[in-house]
C-alpha cells in the first residue's frame, strides 16, 4: 500500500515538473505581438520624431509671432492665416503656382507616354534609347539647374551661340518674360520618369486585345485612344496626382535662378512660385510665423486638389480589376 502511494506521488510531482515549462512559456500571439513592436519600432520612432513632430510644431509655430531667434514668442491664434489672404505678393505667387502646375504636369504626362510609345516599338538598340530617355530624370536639380543656367547663359550660353550663328540676336533668357520658358524646358527635360511609368503601363496592356481591334479593321489611332488609353487611366491618374503634388512644392526657379538654395530675391516675378515666397519668408524676413502658416495653407491645398482630381476621375479611370468597395 505504502509503495503504491508513494508511486502515485512520484508520478505527480514529475507531472507539475513538466507541466512548470510550460506555464512559464508566453502565449504565442503575445510573442508575435512583441516582435511585430519590435520590428516596426524604427519606423515608428522615426515617423513621430522626423514627421509628427515637426508637423506640430510647424502648427504652433504658425500661431505665433515667432521669428526663429528670439525666445520670446507670442500667441497670434489664426491672425497668420488671415494676414495670408490679405497679402497680395501670396496669393499672386499661389497663382502663379498653380498655373505652372496646370502647364507642366499635363506637359509632362503626354511627353512620357508619347517617348513611352516610341520606345515600346520593336526598334533596335531600344534599350540603349530608353535608358538615354530616363538618363535626365535621375540627375541631382540642382545639377539640371546649372546646366540650363549655362545653356541658356545670354554671353556664352549655348542656346545665344546657336542663334548668332542663324544670325539672330542675343536673348536674355533667365529675365522676364522668358525665364518661365526655360523653367518649363527644365521641368519637359526630366520627363524621363514618366516615360518609365507609362511604359511599365504599355507593357500591362494585354496584346491580344490590340490583336483583336487590329483583326477587326481598327486603325492605330482608334486602337490607342480607345483601348490604350483607358487600360492606362490608372497609370494616369497616379502621374497626375503624383505631379500636382511635385509641382505646387516646385523649388525649380530658384535653382535656376541662382544654381543654390539661396538668393530668393533674384528669382524673376514670372518664375516666383510660393515654395519661393516661403522660403524668402523664413530666411529672408525671418517671418518663422508667417512661413509655417504658408506651409499649412499648401498643404490644405494640395489634399483639396488630390481629393477634387479623385473625385473627378471616378468616371474616366478604368480598372482592370475592380478595386475594394466600389460596389
Amino acid at each position: 500500500m505504502s509503495s503504491a502511494l508513494t508511486d502515485v506521488r512520484r508520478s505527480t510531482v514529475a507531472e507539475a515538473a513538466v507541466e512548470r515549462p510550460d506555464r512559464k512559456k508566453k502565449p504565442p500571439t503575445l510573442r508575435k505581438a512583441r516582435t511585430f513592436y519590435l520590428f516596426v519600432a524604427p519606423w515608428v520612432l522615426g515617423f513621430v520624431g522626423l514627421t509628427v513632430f515637426p508637423l506640430g510644431y510647424a502648427f504652433w509655430l504658425s500661431l505665433t509671432d515667432s521669428d526663429g531667434l528670439s525666445p520670446r514668442t507670442h500667441f497670434v491664434g489664426f491672425q497668420n492665416y488671415i494676414d495670408i489672404f490679405h497679402d497680395p505678393l501670396t496669393l499672386s505667387s499661389l497663382a502663379k503656382t498653380g498655373m505652372f502646375a496646370l502647364v507642366t504636369v499635363p506637359l509632362s504626362i503626354l511627353a512620357g507616354l508619347l517617348l513611352a510609345v516610341m520606345v515600346n516599338q520593336p526598334i533596335r538598340a531600344r534599350g540603349l534609347f530608353r535608358a538615354l530617355i530616363y538618363l535626365p530624370a535621375v540627375v541631382p536639380p540642382v545639377g539640371a539647374a546649372l546646366t540650363f543656367r549655362l545653356i541658356f547663359d545670354r554671353d556664352a550660353g549655348a542656346a545665344n551661340g546657336i542663334l548668332s550663328t542663324l544670325g539672330a540676336n542675343p536673348i536674355t533668357w533667365l529675365v522676364d518674360p522668358n525665364a518661365r520658358y526655360v523653367l518649363y524646358a527644365l521641368v519637359l527635360w526630366g520627363c524621363g520618369g514618366s516615360m518609365i511609368i507609362s511604359l511599365a503601363g504599355l507593357q500591362d496592356i494585354p496584346r491580344e486585345l490590340l490583336e483583336a481591334a487590329q483583326v477587326d479593321g481598327a486603325s492605330y489611332w482608334q486602337s490607342f485612344t480607345r483601348i490604350t488609353v483607358p487600360l492606362l487611366s490608372p497609370v494616369i491618374l497616379f502621374q497626375v496626382i503624383t505631379g500636382m503634388i511635385g509641382s505646387l512644392q516646385s523649388f525649380a526657379p530658384l535653382l535656376l535662378s541662382s544654381g543654390s538654395l539661396s538668393g530668393a530675391g533674384a528669382v524673376p516675378q514670372g518664375n516666383y512660385l510660393y515654395m519661393i515666397h516661403v522660403f524668402a519668408q523664413y530666411f529672408s524676413a525671418s517671418r518663422f510665423g508667417y512661413a509655417s502658416a504658408m506651409l499649412w495653407l499648401l498643404f490644405a491645398v494640395i489634399l483639396l486638389v488630390t481629393l477634387l482630381i479623385i473625385k473627378v476621375s471616378a468616371r474616366t479611370v478604368f480598372y482592370t480589376v475592380e478595386p475594394e468597395g466600389s460596389k
